[in-house]
This record gives structure tokens, C-alpha cells and sequence, in this order.
């Protein structure tokens, strides 16, 4: 598999520290609100990579923080008069109610700023002693000049970067671009203790502090969004390797921007939607799929409709599964014939575009592609007539739920097949015209119909879908 390494600006060979598991660490959310549309993204791109590499063969060890303390966390908390614990606590559980709808998996371990203050304080502490790190009054401040690599990640020069940044006036730090590890306590603000005095840390040091606790001194991939790399990201390599001398990550990954109808997102535009909202309008899957339909590193447009586009992508996947679940189940067992081995043949080729897609660069766009192939032979070789086609049905349909799980999709069970009142009905009505009661199968046809219920007769039985 090959990445593109932010780091170094090419595709790499993805090659780990450990061929048996990958260190993976993914920026998560600061909890003071809903995520939004652009949070998502990095989230569903991120846990599709940790999928494909668990299919590729690797034990992924992942972790996604929550940041728990910051100034939004405590501003929040203070308008709504609860502590910043509960509004953690209460927009934690959020993240997991919209995250589980989106199908993304739970991370391997989920830390938060907070249960790891020992983390933080230690990390500082070798800083200080390293001589990168000072003390103002008990501010301390990252010596940004001392780390001569600083910009390597953002390929800007310490001067270019120093030319832009601002100075806060209450600020004590030595250089404007210094940036703080540990922050002194301010009146009603929560705080720890610390060599330094009573404070919280800066939003830098945490991501540093649990990657090193929960992953080690060097990590194989680290992600999250463009807008992270400056300052973020940067701030943590320099961090990480001022305190433990090695390499922070080997491979950087960063997901593109996402515009609200061609415009950058913003609730001064009216046009800020969080997934929550999203969710009442368009089927989460849905979501997702939108998410993975383009490549991950470039920006995507999120409008109505290319929404709607993405919505009958999704559902022409499912009718696809439904016929292929029709043909398996009322279909012949039997030897394959030539026509299911060339049709098979033709399968195994739609896999190898698949995995050859995802290896170049999470290419999730190309891998979609590839699960289109795999519909278009089963709507074009198969038909409701050839009872015979059952095998090639069964490897069709398999291929799509194994290669669509792995990017989080096509796993929902055919709901119509459990709805035994409907197989019923169309038992009851199958059996009067084999007796010749049409009335009794036109009253049952009638009631099918209130029930937005369309019958279709086939060589292999009554098939029946819902009315669009």
C-alpha cells in the first residue's frame, strides 16, 4: 500500500514499525458541542483506513482523543451553568450516538485530556529538562526557535510563520511564536497541580502526551484535517521529538477541506450544519457514502444534490443486494456452467481494481467504482429467468458486502425479508388463485397496495418491493 506522506510530500510504501501491528493515531473532537459536517470527514476517512488495513492483515492499534478542557469547554460550560465534566460527559456520549450512526468504529482507546493530566505533566517536564520549555510565573511556554526542524511539516520557513503570528497582550511568552504547554489558572477555571503551580495544559501538549502514553515515542500513521497540519500538528512533532529525541510519525495523513455549496462553512454564512442536523434529513449511510465518493485529499462540496445523488447511489446498491438475495434464494443449486465461471472470472477482477484502488492512497473514490462494476454484471448477466445463475448470485453478493464493509457500507439487512406479515399476505394470496378466489386475492392485492406493497411475478415466485 502507498500513502501520501504530508511529511514528505509523495506516496510512500506503507511499511510499520511492526509488520504485525499499526500505530495509528486520529485528532478526535473537542467536546463542547455537536460535530459537525466537516468533523466528520476525517472521522469516517480515518476509520476506513483502519478498516482496510484490518483487511489487509494488520492489528490496528487506534486512538482517538477527546479534548475535554479548553477555552470553548470552559466558555460553554459557564453559559449553561453545569461544570466542563458534565458538558464533556454530555457531548462525549453525542459524539458516540452520531459517530455509531455513521458506522464508525470505536477507537482502540479513546483517552481524554483530563484522565491524563500525569501524561501531560510528564511530557512538559522532560521538555523543561531538555531545555526546550520555560516557565513564566507558572505559564510555561514551548522555545519554538529552539527546535530547528520547526515548519517541516507545513514546509513554511520559521521566518514566513513568525512573519503572520500574533501576540496576545496578556501573554508572557519570550518569542510570538512560542506557544503555551501549560496554562496558569485563571479565576473559576478548573485546574491540577503541577510542578508549576495550580493550571491545565494547552491544547498541543495533550495529543503529544496520549499518542506517547497509549502508542510509544514513534508511531506509524498519524491523521486528521488539512487545518490541523499549522499549527496543530506541528506543535506536536516538535513536542514529541524535543522530549523524547525520535521521530514523532512516519506517515502523515490529511483529509481536504469540505464547502457548503461551493463556500467555506461558517455560522456567520447561515450554512454551519452539524451531523446531527444532516441526520434528520438524509439516512446516515448516506452520509458516509458522500464522504468516501470522492479521495480523501481533496476537497469536497457538500450541497442537496449531490446529497440526493449520493442517496440514489446507495439505494441502487440495495435494489442490486434485494435481486441478488431473490435469485439466491429461489434459484437452483447446481454445477457451475461456463457462463458463471466467466462471470466469476469477470468478479475476481472487480475485487483486484478494488484492492488496487485502496492500496493507491485510500482511493476510496476508485474502490466505489470497483463495487459499481460488481452491480452492473449482476443487473446485466443475471435475470429473474435463469434459475441457474444461483452460484455467481451468491459471489456477487458476497463480494459487495465483503468489499462495502470495508468502507463501512451495503451491511444493512434486507428488512423487507423479515416482514413475515407481508410473506404472509403473499402466501395467502398465491394459494386463493391457485384455488381460483379472486376475491379474496384482489382484497389481498388491495391491502398490499395500502401497504405501499408491489408485486411482481417471476419464473421463480412472487417478488415484492416497496412502492417508490
Amino acid at each position: 500500500m502507498k500513502i501520501y506522506n504530508t511529511l514528505t510530500r509523495q506516496k510512500q510504501e506503507f511499511v510499520p514499525i511492526d509488520k504485525n501491528e499499526v500505530k495509528m493515531y486520529s485528532c478526535g473532537p473537542t467536546v463542547y458541542d455537536y460535530f459537525h459536517i466537516g468533523n466528520a470527514r476525517p472521522f469516517i476517512i480515518f476509520d476506513t483506513m483502519r478498516r482496510y488495513l484490518e483487511y489487509s492483515g494488520y492489528k490496528v492499534k487506534f486512538v482517538q482523543n477527546f479534548t475535554d478542557i479548553d477555552d470553548k469547554m470552559i466558555n460553554r460550560a459557564n453559559a449553561e451553568g453545569i461544570t466542563v465534566k458534565e458538558l464533556g460527559d454530555k457531548f462525549i456520549s453525542e459524539y458516540f450516538e452520531d459517530s455509531k450512526a455513521l458506522g464508525i468504529h470505536e477507537a482502540t482507546v479513546h483517552p481524554r485530556a483530563t484522565e491524563n493530566i500525569d501524561a501531560i505533566i510528564d511530557i512538559i517536564s522532560k521538555l523543561e529538562k531538555n531545555g526546550y520549555a520555560y516557565n513564566v510565573d507558572g505559564n510555561v511556554y514551548f522555545s519554538t526557535k529552539k527546535f530547528r526542524e520547526y515548519g517541516k511539516l507545513s514546509k513554511q520557513p520559521l521566518e514566513d510563520l513568525e512573519a503572520g503570528a500574533r501576540i496576545d497582550v496578556n501573554e508572557t511568552k519570550r518569542d510570538v511564536m512560542d506557544f503555551a504547554l501549560w496554562k496558569k489558572q485563571k479565576e473559576g477555571e478548573p485546574a491540577w497541580e503541577s510542578p508549576w503551580g495550580m493550571g491545565r495544559p494547552g491544547w498541543h501538549i495533550e495529543c503529544s502526551a496520549m499518542a506517547n502514553k497509549y502508542l510509544g515515542e514513534t508511531i506509524d500513521i498519524h491523521s486528521g484535517g488539512q487545518d490541523l497540519i499549522f499549527p496543530h500538528h506541528e506543535n506536536e512533532i516538535a513536542q514529541s521529538e524535543c522530549a523524547n529525541g525520535k521521530p514523532f510519525a512516519n506517515y502523515w495523513m490529511h483529509n481536504g477541506y469540505i464547502n457548503i455549496n461551493n463556500q467555506k462553512m461558517s455560522k456567520s454564512l447561515g450554512n454551519f450544519f452539524t451531523v446531527r442536523d444532516i441526520r434528520e434529513k438524509y439516512n446516515s449511510e448516506v452520509i458516509r457514502f458522500f464522504m468516501l465518493s470522492a479521495h480523501y485529499r481533496n476537497p469536497i462540496n457538500f450541497s442537496d444534490t449531490l446529497m440526493e445523488q449520493a442517496k440514489s447511489a446507495v439505494e441502487r446498491i440495495y435494489t442490486c443486494i434485494d435481486n441478488l438475495e431473490f435469485l439466491i434464494s429461489n434459484g437452483e443449486d447446481r454445477d457451475l456452467n461456463e457462463k458463471e465461471k466467466e462471470i466469476s472470472e469477470k468478479l475476481d477482477k472487480c475485487r483486484e481494481k478494488y484492492i488496487a484502488a485502496m492500496d493507491d492512497d485510500l482511493n476510496t473514490a476508485d474502490a466505489l467504482a470497483a463495487i459499481f462494476d460488481i452491480v452492473y454484471i449482476a443487473n446485466t448477466e443475471f435475470s429473474q429467468e435463469e434459475r441457474n445463475a444461483k452460484s455467481a448470485a451468491k459471489k456477487a453478493l458476497s463480494l459487495i458486502r465483503e468489499l462495502g464493509g470495508v468502507l463501512g457500507l451495503f451491511q444493512k439487512e434486507d428488512e423487507k425479508s423479515l416482514d413475515k406479515e407481508v410473506e404472509e399476505l403473499i402466501e395467502q394470496r398465491s394459494k386463493a388463485r391457485a384455488e381460483k378466489d379472486w376475491a379474496t386475492a384482489d382484497a389481498i392485492r388491495d391491502k398490499l397496495k395500502e401497504m405501499n406493497i408491489v408485486l411482481k411475478d417471476t419464473p421463480m415466485g412472487v417478488k415484492w418491493t416497496f412502492a417508490e
